[in-house]
């Protein structure tokens, strides 16, 4: 496994892209005179003292770059892992509801470490009025984690990945029809690609269902309704620095997450929880791939919430099609998916879109 490597180059990265560079101070060394007088300090001739010189960077923000790093693999390795787990309690027929319940419990866990182990991180100091604006946003974010996780057990994780960058679409009607937003007509124009991909990389796919169509998009409204919750929560005086940090801020969404998705597991596959715990002690690959898929999905999130908060919104949008692209084709071929020639080129047409998008003003 990956797991002990990864976790390795996430905790050095986050410790590098914070640290600062100290210079230890220097002084004249001190000449004693004899017979008791006072300490004098000593005459260098021919020695002026050097003035501090600022050093000079290459420019090349190598913090950053691991983080962006970090958020590529862990996303990767993430939904490769995943879809190991899914496979191996059943499948479609398995249990992808506490697959996806778990990994959230699984990421609480590692939060709770992070402020509790030696040299942890200070705690925020929320109020319970800052929790209950803090839940809307936790259990968005937990809806579009479970539904994406239908989609990737019920069909290929390709084309529920393409049919998850479709999400500035979602977010566009969204934000006209309930926030009262207004969207540029090249905006508009620039959803008729990634709409007319997402159809045309569907024409072909192999491994279609409905369901998993469905799924996906129903993640990319929790999504969209996240990132607009989101904002309205940060706009809140004082929050931020109650808070604490970023990591701080996607630990307290990250539990109250999990605890949004206890009634529904409760509601639907905790009866059948002996039947999965019974998979769980005699499959390894059951066991492995949960656990690294829930410190990958909290790794990476954390990492791409860093990440977005230290660049431009140019830089976002290009990072975040790479990304996309990346896991599209990395995952198919690690999966053995197809990658038929006019799904590719629904791909590229939907990801260009939505790069457009996410440049245009």
């Amino acid at each position: 496994m990956a797991i002990g490597l990864f976790g390795l180059l996430t905790l050095t990265l986050c410790a590098s892209a914070s640290a600062e560079l100290a210079t230890p101070a220097t002084s004249l060394p001190v000449l004693k005179l004899r017979g008791g007088a006072r300490p004098a300090s000593a005459l260098v001739a021919a020695k002026p003292v050097a003035k501090p010189v600022e050093a000079k960077g290459t420019g090349i923000d190598v913090g950053l770059l691991l983080c962006f790093a970090g958020w590529y693999l862990g996303n990767y390795y993430y939904t490769l892992n995943n879809k190991y787990a899914l496979n191996a309690a059943g499948g479609a027929t398995g249990f992808p509801i506490t697959i996806g319940f778990l990994q959230m419990c699984i990421g609480s866990l590692y939060a709770l470490f992070l402020w509790l182990a030696p040299d942890a991180r200070p705690l925020p100091t929320v109020t319970f009025n800052d929790l209950a604006k803090i839940v809307p946003v936790a259990t968005c974010s937990a809806g579009a984690h479970l539904s994406s996780i239908i989609s990737m057990n019920l069909g290929a994780v390709s084309f529920s990945q393409i049919v998850k960058a479709a999400e500035p679409a979602f977010a566009a009607l969204l934000g006209v029809t309930m926030y009262g937003k207004s969207i540029s007509k090249a905006k508009w124009l620039c959803l008729i690609p990634v709409i007319g991909g997402v159809c045309l990389a569907s024409i072909k796919e192999l491994d279609f269902s409905v369901v998993a169509l469905i799924a996906a998009c129903v993640a990319n409204v929790f999504a969209a309704f996240r990132a607009n919750e989101n904002k309205k929560v940060m706009d809140t005086p004082g929050l931020n620095d109650r808070i604490g940090s970023t990591g701080n801020q996607f630990a307290i969404s990250t539990l109250l997450g999990a605890l949004s998705l206890l009634p529904v597991w409760l509601m639907t596959e905790a009866s059948r929880f002996g039947k999965f715990l019974e998979i769980f002690k005699s499959s390894a690959v059951l066991r492995n791939n949960l656990i690294t898929s829930g410190l990958y999905f909290y790794l990476y999130n954390e990492l791409s919430t860093i990440t977005i908060k230290k660049t431009s919104a140019t830089t976002q949008s290009v990072a975040n099609t790479a990304k996309r692209v990346i896991v599209i084709v990395g995952v198919a071929l690690a999966l053995g998916e197809s990658l038929e020639p006019i799904k590719l080129l629904g791909c590229s047409i939907g990801i260009g879109g939505v790069l457009l998008y996410s440049l245009v003003k």
